[in-house]
């Protein structure tokens, strides 16, 4: 079987190896630090699904997601929004996310955020 394909964008490369140690084992991983390269590295890829950081430089997660619900190619990949901000939850639902997880982040939460959101988008 093959596995699902995660994007996880973070402008912390400790937050970025970390998911990918986490998820490796089970979704084929793919990491960006720049938020202004997302989009296009979605559009190649094709993700499975996204997992983007609320506050990046440049461009932050709120406004790339609402920038992808506005691509045909990859509006419908679904995304998950993690932040420490304390209004993360209202901002991601505000942007289209399907999800929000609050860092620090617990691997069990992640891991089934992450089943429930593919299991209701490829159903």
């Amino acid at each position: 079987m093959e596995k699902k394909k995660i994007l996880v964008c973070d402008d912390s490369i400790d937050i970025l190896d970390m998911t990918s140690m986490i998820l490796d084992d089970d979704f084929e991983v793919i990491t960006q630090s720049n938020s202004t390269e997302l989009i296009g590295q979605a559009l190649i890829e094709q993700p499975d699904l996204m997992l983007i950081d609320l506050w990046m430089p440049f461009l932050p997660g709120d406004q790339l997601t609402r920038t992808i619900r506005l691509t045909p190619d990859i509006a419908h990949i679904p995304i998950i929004i993690f932040s420490a901000a304390v209004e993360g939850k209202q901002m991601a639902k505000e942007a289209g996310a399907q999800d929000f997880i609050a860092k620090p982040f617990d691997i069990d939460i992640l891991y089934e955020k992450i089943r429930l959101t593919l299991r209701f988008t490829t159903d």
